[in-house]
């Protein structure tokens, strides 16, 4: 093994280990690619669907509720998101994602696929952190004001 690479963290691993390896992986490969907000999106959204989905299944087999906390995205101090963004309501949709590219996408998704079945993440620890991202993405794309801003790749702070 080559010296300062880093395997992902065992099952045993805590909680904080995973979560910290699964971001600083996340944020280094969407920084290396520069990923656009949109392909992003897409891959967090997928994966806050499959957790969030496999958490509601296995609550209503326990005859249990997940918290609000879980179920919903994380709430933004400027909630003007109503507003429809000039120029995108408009653009269509199959040209946007005609645009992705699906090879980095394809990567992105391997990597958080990869790091939550070796590591056996638990799925609530990874819904909190996808919700975060989440949160960045949305913030992001409400200063968006075009659809070529949908590409404009992620910007994490330095503090994420």
């Amino acid at each position: 093994m080559a010296e300062g690479t880093r395997t992902v963290p065992g099952p045993e691993a805590s909680v904080n280990e995973k979560l910290l390896f699964l971001r600083e992986n996340m944020v280094h490969l969407t920084n290396q690619l520069s990923m656009p907000i949109i392909e992003v999106a897409l891959v967090i959204s997928k994966y806050i669907r499959i957790v969030l989905d496999s958490l509601q299944k296995a609550a209503i087999e326990e005859g249990e509720e997940l918290p609000e906390v879980l179920l919903n995205p994380v709430p933004n101090d400027s909630e003007s998101t109503t507003e429809t963004v000039s120029g995108i309501d408009s653009f269509p949709l199959e040209k946007l994602i005609g645009r992705i590219d699906q090879d980095r996408i394809d990567i992105f998704d391997t990597l958080v696929r990869t790091i939550l079945n070796e590591s056996q993440l638990e799925f609530v620890s990874a819904l909190r952190e996808f919700r975060d991202w989440e949160f960045e993405i949305r913030n992001q794309l409400s200063e968006v004001s075009s659809p070529g801003g949908l590409f404009s790749p992620l910007s994490l702070d330095d503090e994420f």
